[in-house]
């Protein structure tokens, strides 16, 4: 992963607008009334210190007591309507923002799920998480109350810096010259600052997806007692979280710190001048006391700067890696797949296909194989031998590198992904079901399914024989990856779900491979259905399922080293008998009795 650049370049600052512009266009009306409001607000608030010269100088100096209660009733109109205004501006705005928050989370969510395969290969799926439901939250200041508040703070410092030229021109230019010092000091400190609220992003989506990984495979640790070292993996990756904060809130501390130094400086020299032209005359006291309140106003927003910039640059850096995620190109966006398939029969072809994750790498080399309709073609082999690889192309996980897939003589490539996935169904080793019923599992594969349909498909796979003896029958909820049921049960519902589906193509990657014999006797019933008249691709783990298939493929290192049937395979003594021998000879040595086997 590449680190965050100490200082992003303008061309990556100015590539950013047109997604800012992309946020704030349909929310446009709304922003422009919060300025209606924020203007109101502020030139509301600006009567009260406004008020003070006239009080000082004409109400108590020249004792026009007629004008007290007229200015006490201006400032309290002036008041109330600065706090309508800004209960309005609040309510408006935050609650703008969090519906675009909700609207960014949809949409990462949406284009993340339509990726390729090879991109979730390369990313933990807890990282995943922490960027669409992490990285968009910081745009709420682009929409909120947080670019309101920040143009608001200029427009008081504009209308203060007016006034209090008309009170002294060189005191507000002494006042003007510390305030834009530091003005370049935020500059060049927001500029150092935005890396490292992006490599928060990167840090923070790292340790979460860690995180998600222990959650999820909590047996494996506590089987192997590796609770220890699970904590030290986190409390490392929460080290570094820590040190990426403390470098943010110390650079954000001195700009505080700066800040302070500034009003500190600033309120020094007035004080100075300001006190030496009420000597000579030029300026009256409450000249002084109106000046001194504006200038408060005209600093203050730069404190506001400081806070509200912090959550600006931080939620350009959040966008900055959103943009990333959602620039990354869908499966559909491959402009080869433009082909809408209608019903398929079924045929599959590979022809001279070789293929390769990693530059230099082959994992397949010249495969060569042709699936007919309604046959069923197994796959085995070593571990590693590229079974599960060519099980992925036939799904269009992948596209090859060279040579073709094809299905009914289309070219797998340039299909459109919707029109063949919807025809083809997928029943894996490790089975994985949703966290809700039995009923919603089985039909996520055909939401619109009737009840007859969904029934049929329940009793197929035997999912009934279980299912009617749990207290609230098919509504039982199966928890997480369908934790609260065995391994046969799981199976069975995933099988339901893949003939509920009624797929011309149909993939078991070992679907029966981690079962017990009684278990796998059920299963195998409801597979024999669904595979009737359908091309089926069988990963065999357990050599004696796939007598009965059409083709057997041998695959090791990549290639097709042998193919035939079962009896064809025995017979030449190959690969294939060695596989086969080796698999009879450990079963026949599981169910021997102790010292039977011994010499």
């Amino acid at each position: 992963m590449k680190p965050a650049s100490k200082r992003p370049s303008p061309a990556r600052l100015r590539a950013l607008w047109p997604d800012v512009w992309a946020l704030v266009k349909p929310r446009r009306g709304a922003l422009a009334l919060g300025l209606v409001l924020i203007v109101i607000s502020r030139v509301a608030g600006l009567v009260l210190p406004a008020s003070t010269r006239y009080l000082i100088d004409d109400i108590l100096g020249k004792q026009q007591y007629e004008m007290l209660n007229p200015l006490i009733l201006a400032v309290f109109v002036a008041t109330a309507v600065q706090s309508a205004t800004s209960y309005t501006l609040t309510q408006l705005l935050s609650k703008a923002a969090q519906r675009l928050i909700a609207e960014m989370r949809g949409k990462v969510q949406a284009h993340v799920g339509r990726l390729p395969i090879a991109y979730f290969d390369a990313h933990k799926s807890g990282a995943l998480v922490s960027r669409i439901m992490n990285d968009v939250e910081g745009v709420r200041n682009l929409v909120g109350t947080g670019l309101v508040e920040l143009v608001g703070g200029l427009l008081t410092a504009l209308l203060s810096l007016f006034i209090l030229f008309s009170i002294s021109v060189s005191m507000t230019l002494v006042a003007m010259t510390v305030v834009l010092v530091f003005t370049g000091v935020l500059q060049s400190a927001f500029s150092k600052l935005r890396p490292v609220f992006k490599e928060r992003g990167i840090i923070q989506s790292e340790v979460t997806g860690r995180l998600t990984e222990s959650l999820g495979g909590a047996r494996v640790i506590k089987g192997y007692h590796a609770e220890a070292r699970e904590e030290e993996v986190f409390r490392q990756g929460a080290d570094r979280l820590l040190n990426n904060i403390l470098k943010s809130l110390s650079g954000v501390s001195l700009l505080s710190l700066s800040a302070t130094l500034l009003m500190g400086i600033v309120g020094a020299l007035v004080m100075w001048m300001g006190a030496g032209q009420i000597i000579d005359g030029t300026l009256t006291l409450g000249g002084f006391v109106t000046f001194t309140a504006f200038l408060a106003f005209l600093i203050a927003p730069v404190f506001q700067i400081v806070n509200i910039g912090t959550q600006l640059t931080e939620a350009m850096a959040g966008l900055e890696r959103t943009r990333e995620i959602l620039n990354e190109p869908r499966e559909e966006d491959d402009p080869r797949r433009k082909v809408i398939l209608g019903p398929i029969e079924g045929e599959i072809r590979f022809d001279n296909v070789s293929f390769q994750y990693e530059e230099n790498k082959p994992v397949l080399q010249r495969i060569n194989f042709v699936s007919s309709p309604g046959t069923m073609t197994a796959l085995v082999g070593s571990s590693g031998s590229g079974k599960s690889t060519i099980i992925g192309l036939i799904a269009a996980f992948y596209v090859p590198n060279e040579g073709m897939v094809s299905v009914d003589g289309v070219d797998l490539s340039t299909v459109a992904i919707s029109s063949y996935r919807t025809q083809i169904g997928v029943v894996l080793q490790d089975t994985f079901l949703f966290a809700g019923t039995i009923r919603e599992n089985i039909a996520f594969s055909k939401p619109g399914a009737t009840e007859e349909d969904l029934m049929r498909a329940i009793k197929i796979a035997r999912v009934d024989e279980f299912c009617e003896r749990f207290p609230e029958k098919y509504e039982t909820i199966v928890g997480e990856r369908g934790v609260k049921l065995s391994g046969g049960q799981r199976q069975r519902v995933s099988i339901a779900r893949a003939i509920l589906a009624n797929p011309r193509i149909l993939i078991l990657d070992e679907a029966t491979s981690s079962l017990d014999s009684e278990s796998e006797a059920l299963i195998q019933e409801g597979l024999n259905f669904l595979m009737k008249g359908r091309t089926t691709f069988v990963i065999a783990h357990r050599l004696s399922t796939i007598r009965r298939a059409d083709q057997i493929l041998v695959v090791e290192a990549g290639e097709i080293v042998e193919r035939g049937t079962h009896s064809n395979l025995l017979t030449a003594n190959g690969r294939y008998r060695e596989l086969y021998d080796k698999q009879q000879g450990l079963e026949e040595n599981l169910f021997l009795a102790p010292g039977e086997g011994d010499a």
